[in-house]
């Protein structure tokens, strides 16, 4: 039988990178799909609500938490499978995304360099979606393993029963009726699953990545390579959250369609964005919070970074005083309506607001 234990009035200041101060007033250490099968077996711990915390980089508090937090520590990284084109890896939900995405390549298994440094745990990854310099988690997922919190029974999905969308997923969403299959609130990811292609060929289409090939003068780079550039691009735009609290890029690049984008194009004509397969066009968030004057400026604690205008940071580091969750929205409020009056576009935000 499993043991839990339940743990009282925690800190979460050093479990959320944005540094803002906060307590729980319960938390559990989820280090098994039996942890999350022994909650289901009391549902009275549940029953006022829960929350999963796992890096905690994608998410603002604005205050206490009153749900129970289950803090997600399931380990582990390893070779599950393979067929004629693909490795299957698997790595728990509580593995640091970064140092997995390093390991797989330790390991000669290709395929996940792209995506270098993003913040956050393994099991994040496909309730966000996350994506960068051409290649999103769909592009290499397979699978992965989730407790249901109503029954305790552990289930698997594939990439078409995860609903992928751009930072989206089926976990992101909640049922609007009977027969809708919207997974937020009723399951938790424990294990993740990757199809990492025997056969590999780097992503290079991004305009950073063939400046930065241009300025060390590469032209055909191994996976390695392209990590390391990634890693080098990232660290230049993004602060450390060690260094200076942040939830890296705070807004969604919005999609739209290609008529709204000329609209745009015939009065911002400098405007940064990429077409899409499906016709529609992606806007650059960070230009035009740029362009709207946002960068380098701040409201009370919070700020805007100064080398990239999509990352809103804690000022702890300058003021000596801790930004709360509060000055952090109402910062984000201030730039969403700028970006409105002069674009058209509603700007939304990434992280969880809590």
């Amino acid at each position: 039988m499993t043991i839990l234990r339940i743990e009282h009035n925690v800190a979460l200041d050093d479990y959320n990178t944005f540094g803002i101060a906060a307590r729980a007033r319960e938390l559990v250490r989820v280090r098994s799909a039996a942890d999350l099968q022994a909650l289901v077996e009391q549902p009275a711990l549940l029953r006022p609500g829960w929350i999963v915390l796992g890096g905690g980089s994608n998410v603002v508090l604005t205050g206490d938490v009153g749900k129970l937090v289950l803090k997600m520590e399931v380990m582990g990284k390893q070779l599950v499978g393979e067929d004629d084109k693909h490795w299957i890896v698997q790595a728990g939900a509580g593995e640091n995304w970064h140092g997995f995405v390093a390991w797989t390549l330790q390991q000669g298994w290709s395929g996940l360099e792209n995506l270098a440094l993003i913040p956050g745990v393994v099991g994040s990854s496909p309730v966000q979606n996350i994506g960068a310099y051409g290649i999103e988690l769909q592009d290499r997922f397979h699978s992965l393993e989730a407790v249901d919190m109503e029954t305790g029974r552990i289930f698997t999905l594939d990439a078409a029963q995860c609903g992928f969308g751009y930072r989206d997923s089926v976990f992101k969403h909640t049922p609007a009726r009977a027969g809708d299959y919207g997974l937020a609130g009723k399951a938790i990811i424990t294990h993740v699953r990757f199809a990492l292609p025997k056969v590999w060929k780097p992503e290079l289409d991004y305009l950073d990545l063939q400046r930065k090939m241009q300025e060390l003068g590469l032209h055909d780079p191994t996976a390695q390579q392209v990590f390391d550039m990634v890693v080098a691009i990232r660290s230049a735009k993004l602060p450390n959250p060690a260094e200076i609290g942040n939830a890296g890029s705070f807004f969604k690049n919005p999609v739209v369609s290609q008529e709204v984008c000329d609209d745009i194009i015939s009065r911002e004509p400098k405007i940064v964005h990429y077409p899409m397969p499906d016709g529609t066009v992606k806007l650059a968030a960070g230009w035009m919070i740029d362009a709207c004057g946002w960068r380098g400026k701040s409201m009370g604690n919070a700020g805007v970074y100064s080398k990239q205008a999509l990352v809103l940071v804690n000022r702890y580091p300058e003021t000596g005083v801790r930004a709360t969750g509060g000055e952090v929205m109402t910062l984000a409020g201030a730039i969403q309506t700028s970006v409105y009056e002069r674009f058209g576009i509603r700007l939304e935000p990434e992280p969880v607001v809590l």
